[in-house]
């Protein structure tokens, strides 16, 4: 089955490009590493998921690239090209010469009615050449006026014209001291649409990766092209074959409606966050050493920490403060050594980050050895669901994208609460003072419409908040 992805804006190009980039060097090193079936079947399991064939042999990304500005879709088809190894189809992309000014009502209610059919046409043209289609993958970032307000007019179109096809919305999200004046304005406008269409939103905050590129891979002058490896590192990390079922060597077809069923299993619950572990600068991977316990176990204090990042050396700790019940219970964890304190009570106060639902991706050398049974305490997730239900594991032997040994965590709990909230927030205190509102109206976007997606927002963050 085969995954389509639709790349829109300047943000979405750019992620979409390094994401291909990585499934195909991924993909292409996998038969090296396992010589034989095991290799083989990942690698063409991978390449029919992502990659169409030419009659020349050539692999040609399953995607469309929407922009409104030619610059940044030139650049990406010709960085494709460059690669040897893959590239975009000819003509599978849309763009024009006047952008949407940053404006969310500028890209949903003007370029997207305008250019609806042009951009559904060449979706429709991916999705017939698919034997199977898996789902529809859309990367955005939600801070601009294309990208979000365009990307969000199209996701609706898509789920019109595919309403039994799984949509995934990876969106960008903005960093916390502004790119944009209205960046909160467009976020708040995207998020409350896409809750209406999407059948799940996964979400990379600027500010995390940011610290990932410069305290774990160390690089001193952070480009949006590092930030957006880190994202697409990630991004492969998840969608890459892995087996659903126990058996390795047995990929499941459909990882998008797998990640759906298994971590959506409500409405009103959409928004996943990603941590992977390893990720460091290439040099030092050579002069590193993992195990499966230490990744796990840390992996795991990430999750109760809510810190979708590891520290960067092995002497450093995790504090992770817990209130249960009215006592305060403090967990220290070294990387390399035992927890001070392992048992969790069964009930929490807020405040601790409860999951509703969590899959585990282990890739890797002796993956099969892995005990991921520290993930099933019942003290992580809502009441909701058993442990056993609300946790999934899925593993492959091969190593992906140069680690010999790495764990991705998909999650659906509060981890997102906190950014969420402050978004909603601050377009709120913007929008009491009626700043830059007039706009949204010239285009369409009434105070109306702002404050159906402010009670939509709210109503999504008290839904998490009483996990």
């Amino acid at each position: 089955m085969s995954i389509v992805s639709v790349q829109l804006g300047q943000c979405g190009n750019q992620v979409g490009q390094e994401l291909f980039g990585v499934l195909s060097s991924d993909s292409l090193e996998a038969q090296r590493q396992c010589p034989g079936a095991p290799g083989k079947d990942y690698r063409d399991c991978a390449l029919e998921r992502f990659f169409s064939q030419e009659r020349t042999g050539a692999s040609c990304a399953r995607a469309v690239l929407v922009d409104m500005e030619p610059k940044v879709i030139s650049h990406t088809i010709a960085t494709a090209a460059k690669s040897g190894t893959w590239k975009y189809e000819d003509e599978s992309y849309f763009c024009q010469k006047q952008g949407s000014g940053n404006n969310w009502a500028n890209g949903f209610c003007v370029h997207g009615p305008r250019h609806e059919e042009a951009v559904c046409n060449l979706v429709q043209r991916q999705v017939e050449r698919c034997d199977r289609l898996a789902g529809i993958l859309a990367m955005m970032s939600v801070a601009g006026g294309t990208g979000s307000g365009m990307g969000t007019y199209i996701t609706q179109c898509l789920r019109d014209s595919y309403p039994h096809s799984f949509i995934l919305n990876q969106l960008t999200w903005p960093y916390g001291t502004g790119e944009v004046i209205v960046q909160n304005y467009n976020s708040v406008l995207t998020l409350s649409h896409l809750y209406q269409w999407s059948d799940a939103i996964l979400v990379h905050e600027n500010d995390i990766v940011h610290k990932i590129c410069s305290k774990l891979m160390n690089i001193k002058h952070i480009s949006f092209s590092d930030v957006n490896k880190v994202i697409a590192h990630q991004l492969g990390s998840m969608l890459q074959p892995a087996d659903v079922q126990g058996t390795l060597g047995h990929y499941t077809r459909n990882p998008v409606g797998e990640l759906m069923s298994s971590l959506v299993c409500h409405s009103e619950y959409k928004l996943l966050s990603l941590s992977t572990i390893p990720q460091m600068c290439r040099s030092s991977l050579a002069y590193s050493t993992f195990t499966w316990p230490g990744l796990l176990k840390h992996l795991r204090q990430m999750l109760i920490a809510n810190a979708r990042m590891e520290e960067g050396n092995n002497n450093s700790i995790y504090d992770v403060h817990l209130s249960f019940v009215g006592i305060d219970w403090q967990v220290r964890v070294p990387l390399n050594g035992q927890p001070a304190l392992e048992r969790m009570p069964q009930r929490k106060q807020p405040g601790f980050n409860t999951s509703l639902a969590n899959v585990l991706i282990m890739r890797g050398k002796d993956v099969s050895s892995a005990d991921p049974d520290g993930f099933l305490h019942t003290g992580l997730y809502s009441s909701w669901l058993p442990a056993e239900a609300a946790f999934n594991t899925w593993r492959s032997p091969v190593h992906f994208n140069g680690y010999e040994k790495s764990a991705t965590l998909v999650s659906n709990s509060q981890a997102l609460l906190k950014p969420l909230d402050s978004i909603v927030g601050k377009a709120w205190n913007m929008f009491a003072s009626r700043a830059y509102v007039h706009q949204y109206t010239k285009f369409g976007i009434s105070e109306e419409d702002f404050l159906d997606s402010f009670t939509a927002l709210e109503q999504v963050i008290s839904s998490y908040r009483h996990l």
